[in-house]
């Protein structure tokens, strides 16, 4: 399976809370739901589709987990919602129960087993594993070299901070702007690859 990352992106790299202002304060983030003025259905709405239509299975991190469990059941009759109501899906968390998979088709991966539990999916079967949100485990991806496709909507707003997808830890990641698309509202929906070789996960000198 190819892991692939889906997200909306603010121009000065901040994912966070881009759906509803309650969906992530941490650090006194003020602006969620700063990617609403932006959305169109054609292009926007259309990354999403297609990168949902090609998923095989769905990947999170506990926070867009509980965002998402609490959403799409209840938009059942949906097309999109069908299919993220029926997909299988994984979630990274250290503190979830058993009790608490609410979501249909959920099953925990335990946080301290992430990387190789993850691995063994991506080693398995056909399709791809989609993340959405999930910032904290897609920069663990990142950092572990298991990402094999971003799909980022750049939008035009400057959040001034909030929490990013990308590592600080120095390394050098050459990536492979694979095709981008431009919306009537100014979004860049941009795909990228790593390229072969040249992810060493080591800092630059």
């Amino acid at each position: 399976m190819r892991i692939v990352v889906s997200e909306f992106m603010s121009l000065d790299g901040v994912v966070q809370a881009p759906g509803g202002p309650e969906e992530d304060t941490d650090g006194g983030f003020a602006h969620g739901g700063w990617s609403h003025p932006f959305f169109d259905p054609e292009v926007v709405g259309g990354a999403f589709a297609e990168a949902l239509s090609g998923a095989e299975a769905l990947l999170f991190g506990r926070r867009t987990w509980r965002t998402m469990a609490a959403a799409w059941p209840e938009r059942a009759g949906d097309p999109f919602a069908d299919r993220m109501n029926a997909l299988p899906k994984y979630v990274v968390s250290r503190t979830l129960s058993d009790e608490d998979l609410t979501w249909d088709n959920t099953t925990r991966i335990p946080g301290d087993e992430a990387a190789a539990r993850i691995r063994e999916l991506r080693g398995s079967g056909d399709g791809d594993l989609l993340v959405m949100g999930s910032p904290t485990l897609v920069r663990a991806l990142l950092q572990e070299g298991l990402v094999d496709e971003l799909r980022l909507m750049v939008m035009p707003v400057l959040l001034g901070g909030g929490k990013s997808l990308f590592p600080g830890d120095g390394a050098l990641r050459t990536l492979e702007l694979v095709s981008t698309v431009t919306s009537g509202k100014g979004v860049q929906v941009c795909t990228y690859r790593p390229v072969a070789g040249e992810e060493t996960g080591a800092p630059a000198e």
